[in-house]
């Protein structure tokens, strides 16, 4: 089982619509795979008590994790980094198990020209931090507006293809890996 981790809470995000596209190449390769939205996290996790001890309704987000074969991070870029809540859902998960020796991918999006060139590099240093096997092969989509039609889909079959070769080569990376 692969997760798809769409990395903000802000509702109707451009996060959550690629994270879906990802979704969907996956399904296309015929990978167990589903995505985790962090716009659906139970409200109890932000209580200053969940350090102590996390919700019950927190653990599905957890178990999610755990029972991935590897994680595929989409993160938009907000001020020059990654949104707070998707540290803040890292910092809540098991440590070390919830990311260790596990795979994990990033594909990062922006308003601006980097195509969240920074937050994905904020996310390795957190990830090798926390053992992880990083997947290489990044991509980045600027100027996110520009790169999607009315309907939130992308519009540039050659992005698509990028996202598509990304995930084979996951695909084959977690498989080398266990």
């Amino acid at each position: 089982m692969i997760t798809i981790l769409a990395g903000t809470n802000r509702p109707g995000s451009n996060t959550r619509r690629i994270a879906g596209q990802v979704l969907a190449i996956y399904s296309e390769l015929k990978v167990p795979v589903r995505l985790l939205d962090l716009a659906e996290l139970p409200r109890e996790i932000f209580a200053p008590t969940s350090y102590a001890e996390k919700p019950a309704s927190f653990a599905p987000f957890s178990q999610s994790i755990l029972d991935s074969h590897g994680v595929v991070v989409v993160t938009p870029e907000y001020n020059g980094g990654m949104p707070g809540v998707l540290k803040y859902f890292i910092d809540m998960l098991k440590f070390p198990e919830s990311f260790e020796r596990r795979p994990v991918c990033f594909v990062g999006l922006s308003a601006g020209v980097w195509g969240a060139l920074r937050p994905v590099e904020q996310l390795q240093l957190i990830f090798a931090y926390r053992n992880a096997h990083l997947y290489p092969e990044r991509v980045f989509l600027p100027q996110i507006n520009n790169l999607l039609d009315e309907s939130g889909m992308l519009k540039d079959p050659e992005i698509h293809a990028r996202l598509r070769k990304q995930a084979a080569g996951f695909i084959e990376f977690i498989r080398r890996m266990r």
